[in-house]
């Protein structure tokens, strides 16, 4: 979208060249619409996220029933009302996520396929009658408790942001319903009375968050006592799933060795830098060596808060690219960066990255003023150092490499003999269960009880708001 100033300048649009997609959704009638929208509030027509077409899209009732059987333990498929894309009557068929009715009020869109749709639009991978976000999720606090639904609703929220960003960038998102040993898991725990704390942090493709991180007072009381510029819930999304990625994409691959170059040795001992960090706080320097003050712990947190930036960056500047909005003509506080500052100034691609990198420079200037226009906080409260642009780059190019590989709008399908549509049994928990737990497992397949995973060890929270 590229809307040329008076002056003929080139818009922010053309200046970033934002590497993932719009974020600006339309409806039928021609009014806009947004990311957790599941009704035009103009013309009532429905609305729901569908993969295929990466965003919020209106939807008509389908004209005939899926002749495919749903899955054990869905609802049958004509007890569900089917949708396909508005104006695509003969297309794809689609049903609503069965969390649109509870207190996450999901809007995905589930696939309803029947014979002869293409082999790729499937259920597999997904919890009976869920959504792929809502399938990820494994464990949900406890809603018999007051203002538990709210938490729930706010994390399901930040998360279904992250994974349509993650689908979008061509990232392998796949849960442990298709994969039980590496799939992706998402587990929203309390603490609990007499129990350990509950970490937010990532161990092995299982993503703990503690829910109280989704109250905002809490959360920012924690950001005032940590001394972070920035703290927020999508934050500790992007920065645990970091982790995972850097176990998936970086570690079994041949990008371990520039990681190590750029970044550190991972192999020392994490538990005592974490130690070391907190008990003696980041170097002197910091600043100008990494993104956060957190990223000067240990490599896997500068990787996992560098990566964290980068989805922030490129969210942010889609988002304003999908709006128009032009930041050209601002005063800078700070200089552009130049192509010395890159790590691979020579790569084909680093000459748009450096676009996009000191479009997001224009961009950040823009946004602060706005803030401080308001009496806010500065919206973006870093001073981003050179040294860390070389990082930044090297995921860039993690992710440049990964989105080419696959196809695209496509969340890959595990091999067949991995899928389990059925949610896997829950190991004996090592704390009391009760009934109130009991009944949200069976009304949320594939979740597991509260309390069952407090034992684990936890990356420690912090920085870009996450840990």
């Amino acid at each position: 979208m590229d809307h040329p100033t008076d002056t003929g300048a080139p818009s922010l649009a053309a200046e970033l060249s934002a590497p993932t997609v719009t974020r600006a959704y339309q409806c039928q009638c021609g009014r806009p619409v947004f990311l957790g929208n599941s009704e035009c509030l103009a013309c009532h027509t429905p609305l729901g996220y569908v993969i295929e077409s990466l965003g919020v899209v209106p939807l008509a009732p389908a004209t005939a029933p899926a002749a495919a059987a749903a899955a054990d333990g869905a609802p049958p498929m004509d007890a569900l009302p089917l949708y396909t894309v508005f104006g695509d009557p003969q297309g794809k068929q689609y049903h609503r996520c069965a969390n649109f009715v509870t207190e996450a009020g999901c809007n995905w869109m589930v696939p309803a396929p029947r014979e002869g749709d293409d082999p790729n639009f499937t259920t597999q991978g997904l919890a009976p009658g869920y959504c792929l976000s809502c399938s990820a999720t494994r464990t949900i606090p406890d809603l018999s408790l007051p203002g538990n639904g709210e938490l729930w609703r706010k994390l399901e929220q930040s998360k279904r942001r992250l994974m349509s960003q993650l689908l979008a960038l061509g990232l392998p998102v796949v849960t442990r319903h298709a994969d039980p040993v590496h799939g992706l898991a998402f587990d929203f725990l309390s603490n609990m009375p007499g129990g350990p704390h509950v970490l937010t942090g990532h161990e092995e493709g299982v993503i703990t968050l503690n829910a109280e991180e989704a109250e905002d007072a809490v959360r920012e009381r924690i950001r005032a006592e940590m001394r972070e510029p920035y703290r927020t819930l999508v934050g500790h999304f992007r920065h645990e799933i970091g982790h995972y990625y850097w176990d998936l994409l970086v570690f079994p691959t041949p990008w371990v060795d520039d990681f190590r170059n750029l970044f550190g040795d991972e192999r020392q001992d994490y538990a005592t830098a974490l130690r070391t960090h907190y008990e003696q706080g980041p170097p002197a320097d910091w600043a100008v060596r990494f993104v956060t003050s957190y990223a000067s712990s240990h490599p896997w947190e500068d990787w996992a808060e560098t990566w964290a930036h980068y989805l922030h960056m490129a969210d942010t500047a889609d988002t304003a690219m999908s709006f128009g909005v032009d930041a050209t003509r601002v005063e800078l506080a700070s200089d552009l960066f130049e192509p010395a500052d890159l790590w691979q100034p020579d790569h084909p691609g680093a000459l748009k990255f450096l676009d996009f990198l000191n479009g997001w420079v224009r961009l950040t200037n823009v946004l602060n003023e706005l803030s401080r226009s308001m009496g806010q906080p500065d919206y973006y409260p870093f001073v981003l150092p050179r040294a860390a642009v070389g990082k930044l780059q090297f995921v860039h190019q993690v992710i440049t490499q990964q989105r080419e590989q696959q196809a695209p709008a496509m969340a890959p399908a595990a091999p067949e003999a991995q899928v389990d549509t059925a949610p896997a049994p829950a190991p004996e928990p090592e704390l009391e269960v009760s009934q109130a737990q009991q009944q949200q497992q069976q009304q949320q397949p594939g979740c597991e009880p509260m309390g069952q995973q407090f034992q684990e060890q936890r990356y420690v929270p912090g920085g870009l708001g996450g840990g």
